[in-house]
């Protein structure tokens, strides 16, 4: 990276990014950054968030320093769901790890859609059976999509199926990823290898005495560090999560149920820690930053 004033900061739009961001690449590149956050090689602190007042919204600031020296500046605003406005907006600055001089701002949108399924499909490569027979995604939103599209890279299946509380948005995105729709979220998951749950939900839409034994759960959902996904028997099984920290302060699903974390998935990638052979994995995900950090740069240096 080279030193530019703020008056030559260059901006690149989400048009840009998904113009050279793909599947394969950043699901390595974030398996690295992964990597590097467990073995100390990565400063971050806790996400801040600052709530918006008079709105249900937050601002949240996001910033590493490792490889990579990054902050991601983030807006979520719930009552955007359902209108042409994301919930999730966000921009990521790049700054010289030598000289600290801001190097690029991106937009953050799809950087943050991508790199949270990223890290699913990464975990997934690592935690599941190679040949699935059936996968199922819980949502129907951003994140839904992006996980069917995202583990297909890693773990072509036989079937693939998505339920949603919402049958009409259901179908639509069962429809855009090639599932088939499931009404009844106990039978979309029985005999499922993976799981994607990416709801926006506050009380457990996944219970534990529907998982088949050997299963990999992947949970993205997050609505505050109170709301949770999964109860408590789904959370008694292995849990993998980004960052002790980070799940300890910000994952509902996490503080609500109490559980003993296993490992950082980082420690497992670096074989400090190894998964017990058979063991029904649960990768519980906040989203961090170095996974920001990581993303940015490697689009920006598709860019270049």
């Amino acid at each position: 990276m080279t030193h530019r004033g703020p008056e030559e900061l260059p901006f690149f739009n989400e048009s840009a990014v998904a113009r050279v961001l793909e599947w394969k690449p950043l699901i390595d590149e974030i398996e690295k950054a992964m990597c590097a956050l467990s073995s100390g090689q990565v400063a971050q602190p806790l996400r801040q968030m600052v709530p918006v007042p008079g709105r249900d919204a937050f601002l949240g600031t996001m910033p590493a320093a490792g490889g990579v020296v990054a902050v991601k500046v983030v807006t979520f605003y719930h009552t955007n769901a359902g209108t042409g406005v994301p919930t999730h907006q966000a921009v990521i600055l790049l700054f010289d790890k030598d000289n600290g001089a801001p190097v690029a701002a991106l937009d953050g949108r799809l950087i943050t859609e991508m790199r949270t399924a990223a890290a699913s499909a990464a975990a997934a490569r690592a935690f599941s059976v190679p040949t699935p027979e059936v996968v199922t995604i819980m949502g129907s939103g951003v994140q839904a999509r992006a996980h069917a599209r995202a583990l297909s890279i890693v773990r072509p299946c036989g079937e693939l199926r998505l339920w949603a509380r919402n049958e009409t948005s259901g179908q639509a995105a069962a429809d855009a990823v090639g599932a088939v729709f499931v009404d009844d979220a106990e039978r979309a998951v029985r005999g499922a290898d993976i799981v994607a749950c990416t709801t926006a939900a506050t009380e457990p839409i996944l219970m534990g005495d529907w998982l088949k034994s050997g299963a990999f759960v992947a949970a993205v959902g997050w609505n505050t560090r109170d709301g949770r996904e999964l109860d408590d028997a789904a959370m008694s099984h292995t849990v993998v999560v980004e960052s002790r920290e980070a799940a300890l302060d910000q994952s509902g699903n996490v503080r609500g149920s109490g559980c003993e974390i296993f490992a950082e998935v980082g420690e497992v990638y670096l074989g400090v820690h190894q998964v017990p052979s058979g063991a029904t994995v649960i990768y519980d995900s906040v989203g961090v930053a170095a996974m920001d950090a990581a993303a940015a740069k490697l689009a920006y240096d598709l860019m270049r």
